[in-house]
């Protein structure tokens, strides 16, 4: 992890934990948490609506099951003395802001940034006591809360601050912005209050470093709640793993789905049907004793461990101007490790369908090696925010290429893959698979391959392909709404529902016809009455389509794609699909181009860069004949 340069030497200890609804001794706990909160909040009797006729403390508000809770104390030994909330969308109905603005004009008011409620987190209750603000506390705080976050996903931060002790300024340093018309008096908290906004694309002000030093160390922040104690030091860490895993952020593992990180739950690891790697962080005692007996059954075919190499890129790649070798590289490295052995550093990833465990850094310090030559085209707050946006692809033929580019590029860190079909010998053309995938389902192909770039992807599948019982679903259900739509499936229905469904969400869609290099581009969120696919089908609904013959099929899909403009190859094969040919003719060169195209859209639009609805052609014949070369 990198120095803290902002809060270097700090004596704040800080821990994190999330109390769940229906969690055994959760109402003693969020008692104990409300009776710190309000008891600091009093401030000698500025406050009184907080405290209770017996001269106890109440701050009682149902928002605080299911929200992560930050304890500050001076050492891990120390008493509570600070306090940070954050909320997650999970209980966004109660969030303060929410009915400091009430229901509409907050919806109204993430609309007009862009914002779903589903991806807005929010902050609130920083509390800290008086002799602890000097020195530091409320910074240490409130950089945890926006660091984690910030690693559990948020697009944006909401909440409220008070005016008086200038609260307000304070988040403005960390680059919340005062939305106006909000301001007003709040006989609670005896003072003016004011809706703050942060969005997760920026960097977080002047803590800038000092939240991205945090955001990476997160999951080690995390207390197993059922250990904590508010009279003392936490005396279990939970594992990083399971940090993650239990965010409301991303919700918990689905039938269909689940993260790369999610080490420790249910699921098929047998090699055959899996496609979820496991995750191990040898430095917990579990994931140790776990890591320790997957070595000793046998199953392990072949350990790759280069993470001596991966830390020498990662001190590299911090520093660019410093020409670091030998003893100084050796230096930075063990500076890097800071006493940890080398074999607890990280993560080791276990891979069952191929037999492989490979050890690798931690999330942070692997992204942002992985992606550090993407700078200069995608700058590190780039690579953050698109990290944190969630991508549906339909049809794992074409659609397989996007994907794979996608995740290699860093194009969204959760996906939803949808395809029906498995893999047969003729699609060896074009998809990047082996002839021991044979039989396999295309979606648990890309899933495997995604993972074996990036085993912290979120990636949800639908083996069974899309109908009207899993649209919306795929839409909205699981862990989150879709950011972006990749569409490259063959079937009529499926093409149209899933465009209006993306109409009705405003929901961005990228295609790829695989014929002249056509790309098109659908902005739902940017037109919301956009007609589908530009009008060329006319007023053509879903409904229209439920049956339709091989050559209705045929004469539809041609519609789709402007039969004039066509490649003169492909209008030849048409008339003999189903004689000569059977089926659609396509080239693996083709497939590839789609992938670069869909990929450079789609990073576009989910960074807000210009890229207008329309088709565009990437015509390779057209822009490589001869009159085109710039040489003699």
């Amino acid at each position: 992890m990198k120095s803290d340069r902002r809060d270097s030497g700090s004596p704040w200890h800080v821990t994190a934990f999330q109390v769940r609804p229906g969690e055994r001794g959760a109402p003693e706990l969020v008692g104990r948490v409300r009776e710190l909160r309000a008891r600091i909040l009093f401030d000698n009797g500025r406050r009184p609506d907080f405290r209770r006729h017996d001269g106890g403390y109440a701050d009682d508000q149902e928002l605080d099951f299911g929200a992560w809770h930050f304890v500050g104390r001076h050492g891990p030994d120390g008493p509570p003395v600070g306090y940070v909330r954050l909320s997650t969308p999970l209980t966004g109905e109660l969030f303060q802001s929410r009915a400091h603005l009430g229901a509409e004009r907050f919806e109204e008011l993430l609309r007009e940034q862009g914002l779903g409620v589903a991806e807005t987190f929010e902050h609130s209750r920083l509390v800290v006591e008086h002799r602890a603000r000097k020195l530091g506390l409320g910074i240490r705080l409130n950089a945890s809360a926006i660091a984690a976050a910030r690693f559990l996903g948020a697009k944006a931060m909401i909440g409220t601050s008070g005016t008086a002790d200038g609260q307000d300024r304070f988040h403005e340093r960390f680059g919340f912005r005062p939305v106006r018309g909000t301001r007003r008096y709040v006989d609670h908290y005896t003072e003016d209050v004011v809706v703050m906004l942060y969005r997760a694309v920026d960097r977080a002000g002047e803590y800038a470093d000092l939240v991205e030093d945090l955001e990476a160390a997160f999951p080690a922040t995390a207390v197993a709640s059922d250990r904590v104690r508010l009279d003392g030091p936490e005396v279990r860490r939970a594992s990083a793993t399971a940090a993650a895993a239990s965010t409301g952020a991303t919700g918990a593992t689905g039938a269909t789905g689940a993260t790369g990180a999610d080490a420790h739950g249910p699921r098929d690891d047998s090699g055959d049907g899996c496609w979820q790697p496991v995750l191990h962080e040898p430095r917990h005692d579990r994931d140790r004793r776990a890591l320790d007996a997957l070595l000793e059954s046998g199953r392990v075919r072949q350990v790759c461990d280069t993470v001596g190499e991966q830390l020498r890129e990662l001190v590299r790649s911090r520093e660019p101007g410093r020409d670091l070798a030998g003893g100084d590289l050796d230096r930075a490295v063990r500076e890097q490790l800071a006493g940890t052995d080398p074999r607890d550093y990280g993560t080791w990833a276990w891979y069952p369908w191929s037999g492989r465990l490979v050890h690798l850094l931690p999330r942070e310090e692997f992204r942002l090696v992985r992606t550090d030559r993407n700078r200069g085209r995608i700058e590190r707050p780039e690579q953050r925010s698109l990290f944190t946006r969630r991508v549906g692809v339909i049809g794992l033929s074409v659609g397989s290429s996007a994907a794979l580019t996608l995740a290699m590029e860093g194009v969204g860190g959760a996906f939803r893959l949808a395809d029906f079909d498995t893999l047969s010998l003729s699609n060896l053309n074009r998809l990047r698979a082996g002839v021991h995938h044979l039989g396999l389902n295309k979606c648990v192909i890309a899933a495997r391959q995604m993972f074996e770039i990036d085993p912290w992807l979120d990636i949800e599948i639908h083996p069974g392909g899309l109908t009207e019982e899993t649209l919306e679903e795929f839409f909205t259900g699981g862990r989150g709404p879709l950011d972006l739509l990749v569409e490259e499936c063959d079937t009529p229905w499926v093409k149209i529902a899933a465009r209006e469904r993306a109409r009705a969400l405003g929901v961005p869609v990228v295609m790829d016809a695989n014929d002249r290099g056509l790309l098109d581009v659908e902005r739902f969120d940017l037109e919301p009455d956009r007609p589908l696919l530009h009008g060329l089908l006319g007023g053509t609904t879903s409904d229209d389509l439920a049956r339709l013959t091989r050559q209705e099929t045929v004469d539809l899909i041609l519609d789709m794609v402007d039969r004039e403009r066509i490649s003169p190859e492909l209008a030849a094969a048409v008339p003999q699909i189903g004689t000569t040919l059977s089926s659609w003719p396509q080239l693996a060169s083709g497939v590839a181009l789609g992938g670069a195209l869909v990929t450079d859209a789609a990073r576009r639009i989910l960074l807000g860069r210009p890229r207008p609805s329309g088709r565009f052609y990437t015509d390779l014949e057209a822009l490589t004949a001869g009159d085109r070369s710039t040489v003699a």
